[in-house]
């Protein structure tokens, strides 16, 4: 077992396998998570974290490493959180973050993560929140989390970034994609990557009456931009920073930020309270109390409403 005080204090001065390190033991939901959380929770709420979501194919690879490009030129230090589809059985992530994004991989000023969603539904890996905390708490200024384009569950993206990035492409019928996952209500920003194809413009137009039709904005609320690029060559990508930054000076001003956070870091509670009592459930199977329930069910003396709150109420009681 590590030493996590000296975990942390590594990661802080920048060293890569002290990062690597504390997110494989949030991955892991390692024994020692509770005092690498501890210790990282006064560390944190610097990093702005931007989310990148859309479907398969718009180049969400591609447009993550040129943000990395433009916010080093910034002299900003950055977090890459890739979340890769997984093998089911093994866990494993399909692609390792030096084949995407192999040309930051030397650069100290970037830390790049591929992570599994090891079959959690949004795209995101369950152990993203933590793993966020740790690249805020090493230093990172912005933290970007691409994320599986896997249909309507796209929209959990939105639950973990302080600014959503949705990337469409012309072609690719995403216009209809959009609309139907509901990405229309979560995104804060949209670009239009492959902007160099027939139809970008189209493409653009076309979801810019979209988010026309579905507004219900009064004077001051923001109106997402619509960027185009073509992040191969790096075209536009200055654009998609400018349009970040804008709308995280409008957060800031009107306290959208903070409860953003807030939103998130309550979410983040409840998701690892709902794990603990479905553990204390599923440690009750083939337990007399439970089975005890059951019967009674059968037997028709009780519904299974009832038998739930009796339930829930002897796991909390201890």
């Amino acid at each position: 077992m590590q030493d996590v005080s000296t975990l942390v204090a590594q990661a802080r001065e920048g060293r890569p396998r002290a990062v690597a390190r504390l997110i494989s033991l949030v991955e892991g939901a390692s024994p020692q998570l509770r005092e690498v959380m501890a210790t990282l929770a006064p560390l944190t709420g610097n990093a702005y974290v931007v989310g990148l979501t859309g479907s398969p194919g718009v180049g969400k690879s591609t447009s993550t490493s040129a943000l990395v490009t433009a916010y080093r030129k910034q002299g900003r230090r950055v977090g890459v959180l890739a979340v890769d589809p997984s093998s089911p059985f093994s866990g494993g992530a399909l692609l390792g973050d030096r084949v995407r994004m192999s040309e930051h991989a030397s650069d100290p000023g970037v830390y790049i993560r591929s992570m599994a969603t090891r079959g959690h539904l949004g795209g995101l890996a369950w152990a993203a929140p933590q793993a966020i905390r740790v690249l805020d708490a090493a230093g990172c200024d912005v933290v970007l989390v691409e994320t599986v384009g896997v249909g309507q569950s796209e929209v959990e993206i939105a639950a973990q970034a302080d600014t959503s990035v949705v990337l469409l492409a012309p072609g690719m019928g995403d216009g209809i994609q959009a609309a139907k996952a509901g990405i229309l209500e979560i995104g804060d920003v949209y670009v239009v990557n492959k902007a160099d194809r027939d139809g970008a413009d189209a493409t653009a137009r076309e979801l810019n009456h979209m988010l026309g039709l579905g507004e219900s904005r009064g004077p001051g609320d923001w109106r997402p931009p619509i960027v185009k690029t073509v992040a191969s060559r790096a075209e536009g990508i200055d654009e998609v920073v400018e349009a970040l930054e804008k709308h995280r000076a409008w957060m800031e001003e009107r306290g959208v930020l903070a409860e953003r956070r807030r939103a998130r870091a309550a979410h983040e509670v409840e998701t690892i309270a709902v794990t603990a009592l479905r553990e204390r459930i599923g440690d009750l199977r083939g337990d007399r109390r439970l089975d005890a329930l059951a019967e009674r069910i059968v037997a028709g003396e009780l519904d299974p409403y009832r038998a739930a709150d009796e339930l829930v109420e002897g796991l909390t009681r201890g």
